[in-house]
């Protein structure tokens, strides 16, 4: 399946983005005092982190295990020169299930991220992409 996004000017630090449903989304690069939107390599680390989290949704609920809420908090360590590619990225997912354990939740998302999250596969090779993750039970 092929995508495809436009794209139109706002004002020098912003666009804003269109894709095929019509759906759009401001991007701003401003200074972080001046933020209004998510900056283009937010919306990467967003889409890394939101990617891998539908397959790890996925993989739970295939295993009939019990599922209410999955949140998660990603940080992604730039290096200083251009291009200001990610070096590393960390994701901690917060998983909520009374019944997951710990080991399918280890293999649930690694799998996601190392296997089958398209954006993952896009990141250049040498960014480490580590994982945390925590189990809540209510």
């Amino acid at each position: 399946m092929d995508l495809s996004v436009s794209m139109s000017y706002v004002d020098d630090e912003k666009f804003v983005l269109t894709n095929r449903s019509g759906n759009n989304l401001l991007v701003d690069m401003y200074k972080e005092d001046e933020k209004k939107h998510l900056s283009p390599m937010e919306l990467l680390l967003s889409a890394l982190t939101s990617c891998a989290a539908v397959e790890i949704v996925s993989m739970i609920k295939k295993r009939r295990r019990d599922f209410k809420d999955l949140k998660a908090s990603s940080i992604g360590y730039r290096v200083e020169k251009p291009p200001r590619y990610f070096k590393s990225i960390e994701i901690k997912y917060f998983i909520y299930s009374s019944d997951l354990t710990i080991e399918e939740a280890e293999r649930f998302i690694s799998l996601s991220l190392d296997k089958y999250c398209s954006v993952g596969a896009t990141i250049r090779k040498d960014t480490i992409v580590k994982h945390d993750f925590e189990i809540i039970r209510d």
